[in-house]
C-alpha cells in the first residue's frame, strides 16, 4: 500500500500590523494537509480522525468550498476549469485546521492543486471571516516545479473589521514538502499594511501524531477564534475603528488570470 500524502504540519503563525498602529502576535499551531482522495482511507485507518462525522479530530466537507457538504474535488475542479486549468486527475490537497471535538475556524485554507505529473498547477486561497462568510482566490502557478514562488491578487473580500476592501495581497509560498512556508503581505496605496507568515515542519499523519498534537496544542481551534477576538479588542483599544462591511463578492471564487508577480 502506497504511503499517504496527507500529513500534519506543526509550526508557528505570525501576524504583524505596521500601520496605522503597530501590533504583533505569534502563536504555535498545527495544521492538516489533507489529500482529498485519501479521505476515505484516513477515515478507516485513523482511530482519532473521522470524515464527516464526530471525533476528536475531524474533517467536514461543509466547512469548505460551497459549504453544502458536497464533495470538494468537483467544486475545486469546476473553478479550475473556469481558469482553463485541467489537472488530468492530479492531486488536490488542502492545508487547514481540523475540527477538534467538533469545532473549527479557518481564517485561511489553502488548496494545492497538482497535475498528474506532480507539478503544482494552481493554488486556491480560501479566506474566511468571523461573520460566516468566505471567498477564494484561485491563482495559476507558472513554474510548478519551483521550490518557492510568488503570487498576487487584488483584495475583494472583507476580513478584518479594521481594514477596508482595497489594495492587494502578495503571496510568497514554499509548497508543503518536509517543510512549508507561506508569507502574505497585504498592501494598499501607501505600501505595506499587514504581514503574516506560517512556517511549519511535516509530521506523518498517524494516531500517535494526533495524540501528541492534542496534548501539545489543546483546544487549539477554540484558541484561534478566541485569539482573533482578543487581538481585535486590543487593536480597538489602540485607537483603530471599525470599517463598514460590504456584501461579499457575488462569485465565491475570484479567478486570477494575471501571471505571478
Amino acid at each position: 500500500m502506497r504511503a499517504m500524502s496527507s500529513s500534519l504540519y506543526c509550526g508557528r503563525v505570525m501576524h504583524k500590523r505596521v500601520r496605522p498602529v503597530k501590533h504583533k502576535l505569534d502563536y504555535r499551531v498545527f495544521s492538516t494537509l489533507i489529500d482529498l482522495e485519501e479521505l476515505p482511507r484516513l477515515d478507516r485507518s485513523l482511530t482519532l480522525f473521522s470524515h464527516n462525522s464526530f471525533n476528536i479530530f475531524s474533517f467536514y466537507d461543509r466547512d469548505y468550498g460551497p459549504g453544502d457538504g458536497s464533495p470538494l474535488r468537483p467544486w475545486v475542479e469546476y473553478h479550475l476549469n473556469e481558469a482553463g486549468i485541467n489537472l488530468d486527475g492530479g492531486a488536490i490537497r488542502i492545508l487547514c485546521f481540523p475540527r477538534i471535538f467538533g469545532y473549527v475556524f479557518n481564517p485561511l485554507s489553502v488548496y494545492f492543486c497538482y497535475r498528474r505529473s506532480g507539478d503544482l498547477s494552481a493554488v486556491l486561497y480560501e479566506v474566511s471571516n468571523t461573520f460566516g462568510q468566505r471567498h477564494g482566490y484561485l491563482i495559476p502557478v507558472a513554474d510548478g516545479r519551483s521550490d518557492v514562488f510568488q503570487q498576487q491578487c487584488d483584495k475583494r473580500f472583507y476580513v478584518s473589521p479594521f481594514n477596508a476592501v482595497e489594495g492587494f495581497y502578495r503571496f510568497n509560498v514554499k509548497p508543503p514538502t518536509e517543510t512549508l512556508a507561506i508569507a502574505i503581505n497585504q498592501c494598499d496605496q501607501h505600501g505595506l499594511l499587514l504581514h503574516a507568515a506560517h512556517n511549519a515542519r511535516r509530521v506523518p499523519l498517524t494516531n500517535g501524531a494526533l495524540v501528541t498534537a492534542f496534548l501539545r496544542y489543546p483546544l487549539m481551534t477554540v484558541k484561534v477564534i478566541g485569539g482573533i477576538h482578543w487581538e481585535a479588542l486590543r487593536l480597538w483599544r489602540k485607537g483603530l475603528r471599525l470599517v463598514d462591511r460590504p456584501p461579499p463578492p457575488v462569485q465565491p471564487v475570484t479567478v486570477v488570470t494575471t501571471p505571478e508577480a
